[in-house]
């Protein structure tokens, strides 16, 4: 899985990565659990991979909803935008 990941570099010199970016990340990793549990080759068992997955998944859908959440509401704030 080679994806390049854009960094934004900051004045303090601090690497970002984009959340759109570690949101997907982070669902490419739950796709390769669960299909590794479906095809029966996942290195834990099948109950903590799972279990993983929905953590990591819930994580993904936690870093998104911020992300909208902080969004400024449309129209407002945005200069030459009804």
């Amino acid at each position: 899985m080679n994806t390049p990941v854009p960094l934004i570099s900051t004045t303090s010199g601090r690497l970002l990565v984009p959340a759109e970016q570690v949101t997907s990340l982070l669902r490419r990793l739950v796709v390769s659990w669960l299909h590794s549990v479906y095809e029966g080759g996942a290195e834990l068992d099948p109950a903590t991979t799972l279990g993983l997955a929905k953590v990591t998944l819930e994580l993904a859908d936690q870093i998104d909803a911020e992300c909208i959440a902080f969004l400024p509401v449309r129209g407002e704030g945005v200069e030459g935008v009804e």
